[in-house]
């Protein structure tokens, strides 16, 4: 991460309850862990709008992998 990308999440906040926002690299987007929501980066630009945020499902909820 740059210089102003440092800067830039410095500042950012979860426009729903302006918490923290951590940034998933490799899904290339900005999530809010108190929201559970996952804000998507396309092109270089956050979409920081409520209606294209995606739930983050909690991993403890999910049943364990069907054994082969």
């Amino acid at each position: 991460m740059s210089t102003m990308d440092t800067r830039l999440m410095a500042l950012l906040v979860c426009p729903i309850c302006k918490g923290p926002l951590t940034h998933d690299h490799e899904a290339h987007e900005l999530h809010c862990a108190a929201d559970r929501l996952a804000f998507p980066i396309h092109d270089g630009i956050a979409v920081m709008l409520e209606a294209e945020a995606r739930a983050i499902e909690d991993p403890a909820s999910q049943p364990p992998p069907l054994a082969e």
